[in-house]
């Protein structure tokens, strides 16, 4: 059950991670980390990833254009 936590909060703060940053950079949120290091491991490394990449859009759709404008 632990490594399926990990892999939730990697999730909610990679999700999260965007408006953090722009918070953090304008010095409103210090309270709360951007990356917790407390949680550090393999499977909250995995989560946050996967969450980073769900709000960036990931990287398939761009691969999915180039191959079909080549046709």
């Amino acid at each position: 059950m632990d490594v399926l936590w990990d892999v939730l909060w990697g999730v909610w703060n990679g999700v999260t991670s965007f408006g953090l940053l722009i918070l953090h950079v304008f010095d409103i949120w210090e309270r709360y980390p951007v990356y917790n290091v407390g949680r550090d491991g393999g499977w909250y490394q995995f989560g946050f990833i996967l969450g980073v990449s769900m709000m960036g859009g990931g990287g398939g759709g761009g691969a999915m254009r180039h191959r079909n404008r080549s046709r």
